[in-house]
């Protein structure tokens, strides 16, 4: 399928998720979205593994993709939603030091389908925490972070509790809604693969074809984000001493649960130090 015409079908699935009020409607569609870009890129990973042709014109490529603005708070949860997004769909993320920027390394089918998904997701991501803070359901919560007691060999580390702050809510609800779509388009991806595969077995293709594909493309994609890729360190969503808050993460995943999903794309922004 031409990528032009996978990224029309994707859209009117995300576009149909949005436009229902059902539930289980909404997650059908959505999960509709992710097998079809999963098999997409089967098709596209097998073609290039007995197609010379094919191999030679498809190559992994890196896109620069824009997060946010310098100096809004939040942003690493932003970039969480795209990590997550794009561990479903065979994309390698590099990471601005700031979260204003990622480069997404792969073929360009699947960041295509990583940014329709991820334009979506933010606005629902967003809202959705917005609505739980003017709820007011955090307050009266605490959150737990650990802390640094004393200097030299008297320091230690030491967890404190603290009445829940709108920010820190916001980062615990926005990382669980992260999460929890991570595993929802995994569980899409998986069975979309899975049912390529038997397909494969009940044609009598020969044994194995399409899982050599699949792996062909993740090694070319990883040799490539290799030579590619400045990145220096190892990007985290979270540290120890953000805080946690249960409850806001509770929140946060039963949003996630009901996310539907829809899409744009922005790109820009200027190429800054790396984490990978």
């Amino acid at each position: 399928m031409r990528d032009d015409k996978l990224l029309t079908r994707i859209s009117a699935l995300l576009r149909q998720a949005e436009n229902t009020d059902n539930e289980h409607e909404a997650e059908t569609f959505m999960q509709a979205a992710q097998r079809l870009a999963t098999a997409s890129s089967i098709d596209l990973a097998v073609a290039r593994a007995h197609d010379p042709a094919a191999r030679k014109k498809a190559t992994p490529i890196s896109r620069q993709i824009k997060i946010g603005e310098p100096g809004k708070r939040g942003l690493r949860t932003y970039v969480q939603l795209f990590v997550a997004i794009t561990a479903a769909n065979d994309v390698t993320v590099d990471v601005a030091s700031n979260s204003t920027f990622v480069l997404a390394y792969g073929y360009e089918a699947d960041i295509d389908a990583c940014e329709a998904l991820y334009t979506s997701l933010i606005i629902q991501m967003v809202a959705a925490s917005d609505a739980y803070l003017r709820s007011g359901a955090y307050k009266g919560e605490t959150f737990a972070r650990v802390v640094t007691r004393g200097s030299g060999w008297r320091a230690r580390r030491v967890i404190e509790e603290k009445p829940l702050s709108p920010i820190t809510a916001r980062l615990n609800f926005q990382s669980a809604f992260a999460e929890r779509i991570g595993k929802r388009l995994t569980e899409a991806r998986d069975a979309a693969r899975e049912e390529a595969l038997a397909a494969e077995r009940r044609s009598g293709e020969p044994e194995r074809s399409t899982a050599l594909a699949l792996r062909n493309k993740e090694l070319e994609v990883t040799d490539f984000y290799k030579t590619e890729s400045t990145a220096r360190g190892t990007w985290r969503p979270s540290s120890a001493s953000a805080g946690y808050s249960e409850a806001a993460r509770k929140a946060g995943d039963r949003a996630g649960r009901r996310a539907k999903i829809g899409a744009d794309r922005e790109f820009g922004g200027a190429r800054g130090a790396l984490e990978a």
